[in-house]
């Protein structure tokens, strides 16, 4: 399995183990209760040499939650997921080592309901 899809196999079932809805491609549909959690886009930059391919995996994670005050909520969820992402050492054909974390939190108004954003974006060094 391509490495980039491995990493994120492991995190949408490790996150879902965790009891959090997790989507993946699509959005989910109007009327989903919140929070939730959306595994978004991932890039991958590969480097080689004689014996072995080993790169970087980029993955970018979105949570929503539909009440604004509840910050403490977000900031939880994001916590619980960066530990997952520090916990996780081996895949079935790759060993992992989480590299950077950025996270933020930001208001959403994309929708009639006034929304929190969190969000992480996380680096992951594979070989």
């Amino acid at each position: 399995m391509d490495p980039q899809q491995e990493l994120f196999t492991a995190l949408l079932l490790q996150i879902g183990d965790k009891g959090y809805d997790v989507y993946d491609t699509f959005l989910p549909p109007e009327g989903t209760p919140y929070p939730f959690v959306y595994l978004a886009d991932s890039h991958m930059t590969d480097d080689t040499n004689k014996t072995a391919v080993f790169g970087n995996v980029f993955q970018t994670i979105h949570i929503w939650h539909n009440n604004p005050r509840q910050r403490g909520t977000v900031s939880q969820m994001l916590l619980e997921i960066k530990r997952i992402c520090r916990r996780l050492e081996h895949t079935e054909n790759f060993a992992w080592q989480l590299r950077n974390v950025d996270q933020r939190i930001l208001p959403d108004n994309t929708t009639k309901t006034p929304l929190l954003h969190g969000l992480l974006e996380v680096e992951f060094k594979f070989s």
